[in-house]
């Protein structure tokens, strides 16, 4: 299988905060592929070194073949990148930010129309509005229509779908699943755990460091206890309450849940946790044996 994106030992520092540390991934030819973390965890500074726009301090990497140093005009020349923050003119119409961007890489709309059309048909009746004036999800649409107008091979986002409504994030991955199907090469960031199951491999970062590479699904099975989902009557004293028994491995909240894994490897008594917590003045306990998400896989690892 070809590799699209190959990186090598990357790190980067901002004065005494240590961003990335000795990053390695790889991203294959045709797949969407997920760098999954929270604010802060170096998504974005990598996602920008990928991207040419700040160099790493140390290590090496490779795009679509060409070395992000000595190769930096042809690689921006070959990609489309989606930043974070909505980052077109908001002054001109959505047509005329299209149009800058097609002349910019030396192309038209008439040119590629067939690529963006399924995205750009959506706002097109609104074609002469300015993107200021926009709502989030159609700047959304309008962004990554000006990011696919030269038709990349591989399209790179960050965080595409930070405060957009849950709607517009379904459609926009309906969109990434067709552009897949286009032959492109996706990379995407996203702070948000449930998007990762959207990807064919991602990789799970914090604190600058890569914590797992693989498909969602092999991570998941490889979560290494059983995890059980606990919830009273007062969420307050229930987490209080698990964190000092005295089996407790981890304990976090998962809306008006806990879910809770314990250090014992033997077949753990259920009746025993309930008896324990009805001890500590808790009522209308209830435990599950659940199966882990993305998000206890990436907590446990943390």
């Amino acid at each position: 299988m070809k590799t699209i994106i190959e990186t090598n030992n990357i790190n980067k520092s901002y004065g005494a905060v240590t961003a990335l540390h000795d990053i390695n991934i790889t991203v294959n030819d045709g797949e969407i592929f997920g760098l999954i973390g929270p604010d802060g965890a170096g998504k974005t500074s990598l996602i920008r070194i990928l991207t040419t726009l700040i160099l790493p301090d140390n290590g090496s990497a490779n795009v679509l073949g060409l070395d992000i140093i000595n190769d930096f005009k042809s690689i921006r020349n070959e990609i489309g990148y989606m930043p974070g923050r909505f980052s077109l003119y908001q002054d001109l119409t959505v047509e005329e930010n299209l149009k800058l961007f097609a002349t910019i890489f030396g192309t038209t709309i008439e040119e590629n129309y067939d690529l963006v059309k399924p995205i750009y048909s959506q706002i097109e009746s609104f074609k002469n509005r300015k993107a200021g004036q926009l709502s989030g999800g159609m700047k959304q649409k309008l962004a990554l229509s000006c990011a696919l107008i030269h038709k990349p091979k591989l399209l790179i986002l960050d965080e595409p779908t930070t405060g957009v409504d849950p709607v517009s994030r379904k459609e926009f991955w309906d969109m990434l699943k067709d552009l897949k199907k286009a032959g492109i090469t996706i990379l995407v960031s996203t702070p948000y755990m449930d998007e990762a199951s959207l990807c064919d491999r991602v990789a799970l970062i914090q604190g600058g460091k890569i914590l797992s590479v693989s498909t969602p699904q092999s991570i998941i099975d490889a979560f290494p206890k059983k995890l059980y989902s606990i919830s009273a009557d007062n969420m307050h004293k229930l987490i209080i309450a698990l964190r000092n028994f005295e089996f407790s491995n981890t304990v976090f909240t998962f809306g008006e849940t806990v879910h809770y894994t314990d250090r014992r490897n033997s077949v753990i008594q259920t009746g025993e946790i309930m008896k324990y917590l009805q001890n500590n003045d808790l009522k209308e306990i209830k435990i599950n044996e659940i199966n882990a998400g993305i998000e206890d896989c990436f907590m446990e690892m943390m």
